[in-house]
């Protein structure tokens, strides 16, 4: 899980410089289809059952593929593509704690004063994130718009890892992984087909292709295995706990690459986020 949170760290501004070369839809596309069929590969050469689900399964699994390839990822990568990667990182921070709440509302756990204290601290927190930006807002308004966006992809998120916990009692995290990738990126290969058609692919640069070469190898395929073995091994809330250290490693980064900063209420409004989840950790 530390891995994890490195690789998904860097992958925000990896994406962000990507995103100058490639439509972000057309990107996506092109990333979770070279994915599903790297990892259909790997199961099919494995004694876990292929591609094969309990018929009772059936449409709940396809519907975590919606949830969590398709929603998630057409939100995050046009709300990256509308807002900074420091942004977008503190953003999706915030999924432990709707991870959270999930988990309450299916009566997993209980809710104690201090979990709701950290569920209203990091809301505000990142309330304050939106509008403490640097960006002329009054003039596009894209910038709250791609905040608004990846905390969307942030609660999507945050329902494909709780609800996908009782499947993975069933199914290996590589077999339930590229199960929901291939339902949800037939959903995501439908929306972006303008985009594949419009993108100029023969003017992407070799630094362009190398970007998405690691968003796709990296933050994709053992990226998303390596988080539902966290699932399915420690539990949704202390997985998500983990995702904490990904916007801290994506400041840095978006800071030496691309050379973002934030505002001084971001800054507040960051480690009041930081500080909320730890609120809402288990003890």
């Amino acid at each position: 899980m530390l891995l994890l949170a490195l690789i998904w760290g860097v992958n925000y501004s990896v994406v962000k410089q990507t995103l100058q070369e490639m439509l972000p839809l057309a990107f996506n596309a092109l990333r979770f289809s070279l994915a599903s069929i790297l990892l259909l590969f790997f199961v099919l050469q494995m004694s876990d059952g292929g591609l094969l689900l309990e018929r009772r399964d059936f449409n709940r699994v396809f519907m975590l593929g919606i949830l969590g390839y398709a929603l998630h990822q057409i939100l995050f990568i046009v709300g990256i593509a509308l807002t900074t990667a420091s942004l977008s990182a503190l953003m999706i921070a915030t999924s432990p704690i709707f991870v959270v709440l999930l988990n309450l509302y299916t009566k997993v756990e209980k809710l104690s004063a201090r979990v709701l204290l950290g569920v209203v601290l990091s809301l505000l927190g990142v309330l304050m994130l939106v509008i403490g930006s640097e960006t002329d807002l009054a003039s596009t308004g894209t910038h709250i718009v791609g905040g608004g966006l990846t905390l969307l992809s942030a609660m999507c998120w945050a329902g494909y890892t709780v609800f996908s916990k009782p499947y993975l009692s069933r199914y290996s995290p590589l077999r339930l992984t590229t199960i929901t990738m291939i339902l949800g990126t037939i959903v995501l290969d439908i929306v972006a087909i303008p985009s594949l058609l419009a993108q100029q692919w023969h003017t992407i640069s070799l630094p362009g292709w190398v970007g998405f070469a690691y968003s796709f190898g990296f933050t994709v395929v053992l990226g998303y295995v390596i988080w539902n073995v966290g699932v399915q091994s420690s539990g949704p809330t202390r997985t998500a706990i983990y995702q904490n250290l990904t916007p801290v490693i994506a400041l840095v980064f978006s800071y030496l690459l691309l050379g973002e900063v934030l505002g001084k209420l971001q800054v507040v409004g960051a480690a009041m986020v930081f500080l909320g989840i730890y609120l809402s950790k288990k003890t």
